[in-house]
């Protein structure tokens, strides 16, 4: 299992070795879900139970797991202090731009060569927090996901559900950002509200998970969705 890491890709874990064989193409699977959804721990786990049968694991994140993503990372997450918020197409570009240079650099080769990717956040967020949250419209923030992509879609998102009221809570005093300090809990409900529609309008994509349960029933809800979809068909 690899993971990525500021300034690289992705460093080695472990010693897990896909199987030999022909080369095809492997799972690209995103987590998603509003603030203090415990996604980051539940990247973790999930991609320690897909490398125990043998797929090769690479772990990255949005915004981040290259030198520019990292960087755009550092600016989008900060706490401004500013009188003026920042633009919300302004932050749609910037994560977008992120996202391209992950899709190219890392996840687009990765998937190609057969690894199985798990990302923390993808391009559902940007339509949940500048779409539905901050008001850009979906037709313009689609446009930018296409420039980013290239069409690339995730196999399986997980969508880790939880709301606002629980999951800003769970926040600690050194992990709030910008959007947890200088947005209110009205905005935070309409991004968990644009995720829900999302995962409406494709539910083959999307597994909603309830994420205000105890995390280790969390995980197991998402083992479960893991052997239907993916280690099902991974033989």
């Amino acid at each position: 299992m690899t993971r990525s890491v500021p300034g690289r890709p992705s460093t080695t874990l472990g010693g897990v070795t896909r199987p030999e064989g022909p080369a095809r193409r492997g799972w690209f699977i995103t987590f998603e879900g509003p603030e203090g959804a415990g996604k980051t721990s539940q990247v973790d786990r999930a991609a320690a139970y897909l490398a125990t049968p043998g797929l090769d694991v690479l772990v990255t994140r949005e915004p981040g797991g290259t030198w520019l993503g990292e960087r755009l990372r550092e600016v989008l997450l900060a706490r401004t202090g500013a009188n003026a918020p920042t633009d919300a197409t302004t932050d749609a570009l910037l994560f977008s731009a992120a996202r391209r240079q992950l899709v190219t650099e890392v996840i687009r080769p990765a998937v190609e060569a057969g690894r199985t990717v798990l990302c923390a956040r993808f391009a559902d967020s940007t339509l949940a927090y500048q779409g539905f949250g901050a008001g850009v419209p979906l037709e313009r923030l689609e446009a930018l996901e296409q420039a980013a992509t290239d069409g690339l879609k995730p196999d399986l998102t997980i969508l880790l559900d939880v709301p606002p009221e629980i999951g800003l809570l769970r926040k600690a005093p050194g992990e709030v950002t910008r959007f947890e300090a200088e947005f209110d809990l009205a905005f935070h409900r309409r991004v968990r509200e644009g995720f829900l529609a999302l995962a409406a309008r494709d539910p083959e994509r999307f597994a909603l998970i309830d994420a205000a349960a105890a995390e280790d029933l969390v995980a197991a809800a998402i083992r479960a969705v893991l052997d239907t979809r993916i280690l099902a068909g991974a033989g």
